[in-house]
């Protein structure tokens, strides 16, 4: 089933897969995972220098509206941007990007993008993750958003570490329920198999890597894929 343009309508605990490049690290440990007890190298550096994901420091605190200047906190490991006014720790974490690979004879649901970065592109389903809502639950409304499509979700089977943009992308298994469309993000919605995705024309890294370990598993829960991104600094 194809979708055309905006506007047209249409009708487990299993080991976690790592592929980690630690390049760049000053020393490396070895360190069991807590619910796995699979062993991964795990990154050490101590002090940590401040975040550089975005490129947009924090230069003004968003309390008092004071200047802040970055140091390391009391008890703390990395710089943080401090407020020289009201003293206000300033903490910034990864956010959470969730999707879902819908999946209906074989075929796997993608949406063109609308907006931009990369307008014009392939995308699996996915987006921010909401503050009140679970990480399947996040998955099952982008899905929902982005291609007006319902899916009984399956398993988690995908993680990508995108550091250098302070972001981590989730990824479950789907099927899709009932019919999909367009929403306002997405020009075009479509099932493709394998051999049918544009993997010239799909918008990140990420979504193509899920894709290929979707293909990989050939419907089986092989445990969790985690990748990670960086940019190249050659």
């Amino acid at each position: 089933m194809h979708m055309g343009p905006k506007g047209s309508q249409g009708s487990g605990s299993a080991p976690i897969l790592c592929a980690l490049d630690m390049a760049g690290m000053a020393e490396l440990v070895d360190a069991p995972d807590s619910k796995s007890g699979f062993r991964k190298e795990v990154g050490v550096r101590f002090p940590l220098p401040a975040p550089t994901t975005s490129g947009d420091k924090m230069k003004f605190c968003s309390s008092c509206g004071g200047t802040v200047s970055y140091r390391v906190p009391k008890d703390d490991n990395r710089e943080r941007a401090i407020c020289d006014s009201c003293d206000l720790v300033h903490y910034r974490n990864p956010l959470v990007v969730v999707g879902c690979i819908a999946e209906r004879d074989g075929k796997v649901l993608l949406c063109k993008r609308a907006i931009e970065p990369r307008y014009g592109y392939w995308t699996v389903p996915a987006g921010f993750m909401e503050l009140g809502e679970t990480v399947a639950g996040g998955a099952a409304r982008e899905t929902l958003e982005e291609a007006l499509a319902t899916v009984e979700l399956g398993h988690l089977f995908a993680m990508v570490d995108v550091v250098d943009a302070g972001q981590v992308h989730l990824f479950y298994t789907g099927k899709l329920v009932g019919d999909y469309g367009v929403g306002e993000e997405t020009l075009e919605s479509a099932l493709f198999s394998e051999d049918e995705i544009p993997w010239e024309e799909i918008a990140f890294h990420s979504g193509k890597y899920a894709l290929e370990k979707y293909f990989q598993d050939g419907g089986r829960d092989n445990g969790v894929h985690v990748h990670e991104l960086r940019r190249s600094t050659s």
